[in-house]
């Protein structure tokens, strides 16, 4: 599946793409190791930021690495079963930060509209049982959808992005796909039920929050950075989805970088986001990489 060449500006494409996937990186292990070393952050709306972080890596990596990979061979090729892969991480990656942000919705939604049962509901074995659920039912999301396409007799081997999608290796098939094509509408009905739940947590919660000053800075803390991490993700998921579907041959280079927005955008913005406006995540964040930075050598 080869790419396009991108000549003597390879290795400016390289250094940029390396150091934004550097960056990335960077910005989410310090989110999750700022967490891990301060017990006052041991909350569940930190450790579902932490699974954020981290799904944003894998998700990251799954583009970044084959990307860096294509910038420095001759033929920008990938295996079918590496491209297999690819969609697995990038996918499973999707449908976590999908009920990730759902989670964080609900979880959002017990500590403003019911404060007083909230470390009842909240317990540690519930945020466990719910990051598990997360996990296991984006994997199977993702396993299924990709033993559908399996399945398929391609006729073509050409994809024309920079990565790995299953509507564009659906779209080299010259078998039946209506199978896959129930399954996406599946999918994108349960997916509906979580913007749902979204949608509905947060009419509680601007609810709540009109009634006091109290909430109202509640809301302005925690919630308003989840909302614009929601906005970010929903905006880079229509780029892809638009593209994939009606995105047209003239300036493929600018069309890619739209499509691949998903997988760039998000992983950054989101620790930045939550390190920003969380006063004692950033607080806690400086102070630990001014304790590093000044620890003096042995």
């Amino acid at each position: 599946m080869e790419a396009t060449e991108l000549g003597d500006l390879r290795p400016i494409y390289f250094a940029l793409t390396l150091t934004s996937y550097l960056f990335t990186v960077f910005v989410n292990l310090t989110l999750i190791l700022t967490v891990c070393l301060d017990q006052t952050l041991h909350q569940p709306m930190y450790v579902f930021m932490c699974n954020l972080s981290f799904t944003g890596i894998c998700g990251a990596s799954s583009f970044y690495l084959k990307l860096l990979s294509d910038l420095l061979a001759d033929a920008h090729v990938i295996t079918y079963t590496g491209c297999l892969t690819q969609m697995f991480i990038s996918y499973t990656y999707i449908f976590c930060q999908l009920s990730s942000l759902t989670v964080m919705a609900y979880d959002r939604y017990l500590a403003i509209c019911q404060p007083l049962r909230y470390w009842a509901l909240m317990t540690s074995q519930k945020v466990a049982l719910l990051l598990l659920l997360t996990w296991c039912l984006s994997s199977v999301e993702t396993a299924v959808g990709l033993a559908l396409m399996a399945r398929l007799r391609l006729c073509s081997h050409h994809i024309p992005r920079i990565f790995c999608t299953n509507w564009e290796v659906v779209k080299l098939s010259c078998s039946d796909t209506s199978a896959n094509n129930l399954y996406g509408i599946t999918l994108m009905f349960l997916h509906s039920m979580q913007v749902i739940v979204i949608l509905v947590s947060y009419v509680q919660l601007v609810r709540s929050a009109a009634r006091s000053q109290e909430d109202q800075k509640k809301f302005a803390q925690t919630c308003l950075p989840h909302l614009v991490s929601l906005l970010v993700f929903f905006a880079s998921l229509l780029f892809d989805t638009l593209y994939s579907r009606y995105g047209g041959s003239s300036m493929p280079a600018l069309q890619n970088a739209l499509a691949a927005e998903f997988l760039v955008v998000p992983p950054i913005v989101n620790p930045i986001i939550y390190g920003m406006n969380l006063k004692i995540l950033f607080k806690t964040s400086r102070f630990f990489i001014s304790k590093s930075l000044n620890c003096p050598s042995r």
